[in-house]
């Protein structure tokens, strides 16, 4: 254990012209508001976010589009863990989370759904190259008037 803590260092740079212990505590407070800052947002691991100690809830969310959850999930500014259900044959995931953010993540899931929905419907549309080969194909099948060349020799 005093092995793992004596390898651990913190480079802490400040910019000053002198020195002085108000100085050194303001550099040391603002570093551990950054770690502090970093440590506790977005996506995490489960054991992370199970050790927070303020409860932890899932949803299962369809893999289709974890990256559209992720960026949503961060706009709102939910802390998450995801773990890939490798059991089940259409690819899902179970999403962890704060229990106290219950209703960001409801608005989260609310987004998201509506957003797949959205995408499944532009599915439906058939690709503009498609429809150009079907037009293509029908030209080809329609018949073409045939012009006659009659060369007639004058003197």
């Amino acid at each position: 254990m005093n092995d793992d803590v004596s390898e651990k260092a913190i480079l802490l740079a400040v910019k000053v012209t002198s020195l002085t212990g108000s100085f050194l505590v303001r550099g040391l407070k603002k570093f551990v508001h950054y770690c502090a800052d970093k440590e506790g947002k977005g996506k995490q691991s489960v054991k992370q976010l199970v050790k927070q100690g303020q409860g932890a809830s899932s949803v299962e969310v369809s893999g289709e589009s974890m990256h559209q959850f992720k960026r949503i999930a961060r706009k709102y500014g939910v802390d998450f863990a995801i773990v890939k259900n490798k059991d089940s044959d259409p690819l899902r995931y179970t999403v962890f989370f704060k229990a106290k953010d219950m209703d960001a993540i409801t608005a989260v899931v609310k987004e998201y759904s509506a957003k797949v929905v959205k995408m499944k419907g532009a599915e439906k549309k058939p690709s503009i190259v498609a429809q150009l080969h079907e037009l293509k194909a029908k030209i080809s099948r329609m018949p073409q008037k045939v012009k006659e060349k009659i060369r007639e020799n004058v003197r």
